[in-house]
C-alpha cells in the first residue's frame, strides 16, 4: 500500500481516531485499537507530531508512533503481519 497523500490534522474522542488528509479525505479508526492511546490524557493525546512526510503520528510523550498506512488495515491484517 502506498499512501499518496500527506495527513494535516489528527482529532480524536472517547471512541474514535480520526485523522484528515491534504486532500480533504478522512479516516476514522477505533480508539480500542490502540490500547496506549486510550490509556493518555487528553493533553496527552493532543501534543502530537506528524512525522516521515505526513505518513505516520508521533506521540513523543508517550513514545508512541503509528503510521496512518496501518490505520487502513483491519485489526485481523495487523495480527497476521
Amino acid at each position: 500500500m502506498n499512501i499518496l497523500t500527506k495527513a494535516k490534522a489528527v482529532h480524536f474522542d472517547d471512541q474514535y481516531l480520526r485523522v484528515e488528509f491534504e486532500d480533504g479525505r478522512v479516516i476514522l479508526t477505533p480508539m480500542a485499537w490502540y490500547a496506549e492511546l486510550q490509556q493518555a490524557s487528553f493533553n496527552q493525546l493532543k501534543n502530537y507530531q506528524l512525522i516521515c512526510q505526513g505518513t505516520g503520528i508521533e506521540w513523543v510523550e508517550l513514545d508512541y508512533h503509528l503510521s496512518i498506512e496501518s490505520m487502513l488495515l483491519t485489526q485481523s491484517q495487523k495480527i497476521a503481519a
